[in-house]
């Protein structure tokens, strides 16, 4: 057998044990909330259960011994039933053994179901509170994986840890006592001697199996991420004729993950046949003293038959432990990653007992704001701005100059580094986001939409919205005529991130949201730099009534789209170069001048 035994191991190694006592007791409190009575009750009926069959198994092979005396005239039957009685007796106690097993599972069913259901929500939640920043370095894929995995360790975890091996080690003990007060020493030892041999062979071979199934793991994880990938731009893929290259990129992430696969099947095969060998051997060394026994005149017959009973019921479990040591210890690594997401910090938190926001005309200021994503980088350097309620505002400037940052800031996606962004005159910091968020609409560049029908991703704009305020909101964004008129009318899907429809009508769902949100700040972040011309203006109609009574913030790329906002500002390389109206800036003919011209010529050339 190859050693894969690195110094690098032994520090995964006890990070892993680290981990996974973190993790047992993580999980512990799911088996006894102080809150929750019914788990408790649930839990020590589920261990009296447990309990009962195990008793009742190891009595078991006793009148299966008793049995055969009666049949062969040897010894005194423990109870007065005579050979038909006791073989009905048997069978009836390895009935009640099974049907205490099922009545435990019944019973601890819910409280598995509970903590398994309690940890994904609290997982899902947490995702959704984690920053930005967190979200735009991770690959989706991987993420749902680590869920994925994570959630189904833990029912594996607390019905194994349960009634897996604390129930084989009741029962080791108890079939070890009866051998020692009903044989003698030199059966103890043997079978004392083998469980050793074969928990230490398992053990072992298990760890090695452990490093081979967590490789596969990592494989599996990378496969999956490709997929997910590929099938996300699918759009892309096929601009490119890139199948064939996508499907060599899986296979190669596949060709990886079937050598591990390969690996750990072997090894499996390798500890199934050492775990027979040794139990084997043990049950025929404990045999033969038992045939000497009725030899030589000191044991029955039905004594043979019981020693045998006895060594292949406690060789049923035994069979398992590596299995189930193994899935324990992948239960745990998976749960393992699932807390290390759990422990991973919200970058944007609440401060303790924040207030919500009051938005009393919608007045937005910037103080003088620093903000970049590395401090190697700054993005904005020292903005100043103040936007009045009821005021549309204009940021226009080239590519990288900081103009979807400060969209993002006000969201608060981010944090700023200096300076403060406030609304009314509070400092968003000091809010909930949860108000903060309410307090503002945004229309993104490319608005993403839900794979479910029209009326869902339109009412998704505000909880509990009745069907007459949907169609209100649609009829303002002009896109109910377009409704109508499909076959399914709001009850059509729109296919995943809303790929059924064109860029202008995704958009119009994006606005008819938004306006169903009814926010008194509205963030238009590019909104029809993605359309042509002509859906431009038509959405721009739209966008113009969406932001009646407003505070506007419009973020922009083509110029044309904001000539009508009341101010306009020039943003470059992190600083405001400019500020005014349309006519204002043309007049002075600086930056916005030539940017303005820039865009005439190309508008003309086309």
């Amino acid at each position: 057998m190859r050693s894969f035994h690195t110094a690098s191991d032994d520090e995964l190694d006890r990070a892993e044990r680290r981990s996974g006592l973190r993790t047992i007791k993580k999980v512990a409190p799911y088996l006894w909330p102080a809150d929750k009575p019914w788990v408790k009750r649930r839990v020590v009926l589920a261990m009296l259960a447990l309990l009962g069959s195990k008793l009742i198994a190891v009595y078991t092979p006793m009148l299966y011994r008793d049995a055969v005396n009666a049949l062969s005239g040897e010894g005194v039957p423990m109870l007065a039933l005579g050979a038909v009685g006791l073989t009905v007796a048997y069978g009836m106690a390895r009935l009640f053994t099974n049907g205490f097993q099922q009545l435990r599972d019944a019973i601890f069913a819910a409280v598995g179901q509970r903590a398994l259901r309690q940890l994904a929500l609290e997982t899902f939640t947490h995702i959704h509170r984690l920053s930005m920043r967190y979200h735009i370095t991770r690959k989706t894929g991987g993420l749902s994986r680590i869920i994925e995995r994570g959630v189904k360790g833990v029912d594996f975890l607390l019905r194994f840890m349960l009634f897996s091996i604390g129930p084989l080690v009741l029962e080791l003990v108890m079939v070890a006592g009866i051998f020692f007060f009903l044989f003698d020493s030199w059966y103890l030892a043997t079978v004392v001697g083998t469980i050793a041999i074969y928990v230490w062979f398992t053990f072992k071979v298990t760890e090695w199996r452990v490093k081979l199934r967590r490789e596969m793991n990592d494989q599996d994880t990378d496969a999956n991420q490709k997929a997910i990938d590929s099938l996300l731009n699918f759009e892309t893929v096929k601009y490119f004729g890139a199948e064939a290259r996508e499907a060599a990129r899986y296979d190669r992430a596949m060709e990886a993950y079937e050598r591990a696969a390969l690996l750990t099947s072997y090894s499996l095969s390798f500890l199934n046949f050492g775990q027979s060998f040794l139990i084997t051997g043990g049950l025929v060394v404990v045999m033969v003293m038992a045939a000497l026994g009725v030899q030589n005149g000191t044991l029955t017959v039905g004594d043979f038959v019981m020693v045998n009973a006895y060594m292949i019921q406690i060789t049923m479990p035994l069979n398992f432990l590596g299995t189930v040591y193994r899935e324990i210890r992948q239960s745990l690594v998976d749960m393992g990653e699932m807390f290390d997401l759990l422990e991973q910090p919200s970058e944007i938190s609440d401060k303790p007992g924040a207030p919500a926001l009051r938005v009393d005309g919608g007045r937005v200021t910037l103080e003088d704001i620093e903000f970049g994503y590395d401090d190697e980088r700054p993005i904005l350097k020292g903005v100043s701005l103040d936007v009045a309620p009821g005021q549309t505002v204009a940021i226009v400037g080239p590519s990288g100059s900081g103009k979807s940052t400060i969209g993002r800031l006000l969201f608060r996606f981010y944090d700023v580094q200096g300076g403060a962004l406030k609304i009314d005159g509070q400092d968003v910091r000091d809010v909930t986001q949860d108000s903060l968020h309410d307090a503002i609409g945004v229309v993104p560049q490319d608005t993403v939409l839900f794979n479910d029908t029209i009326r869902y991703n339109i009412a998704y704009g505000r909880d509990g919205a009745t069907e007459e305020e949907v169609i209100a909101a649609a009829r303002a964004a002009q896109i109910h005529d377009f409704i109508m008129r499909l076959p399914k009318g709001y009850d059509t899907a729109v296919g995943e991130r809303g790929l059924k429809l064109s860029g202008g009508e995704k958009q119009r769902v994006g606005i008819a949201r938004t306006l169903l949100k009814n926010p008194p700040i509205l963030l238009l972040d590019e909104a029809t730099s993605a359309l042509d011309t002509e859906t431009e203006r038509e959405i721009q109609g739209a966008l113009r009534r969406a932001g009646e009574g407003r505070t506007v913030l419009t973020i922009a790329h083509r110029l044309s789209t904001v000539a009508d906002a009341d101010r306009i500002i020039v943003l470059e390389d992190g600083r405001i170069t400019e500020s005014g109206t349309h006519a204002r800036l043309l007049e002075t003919r600086g930056r916005y001048w030539s940017l303005w011209q820039r865009q005439a010529a190309e508008s003309d050339a086309a």
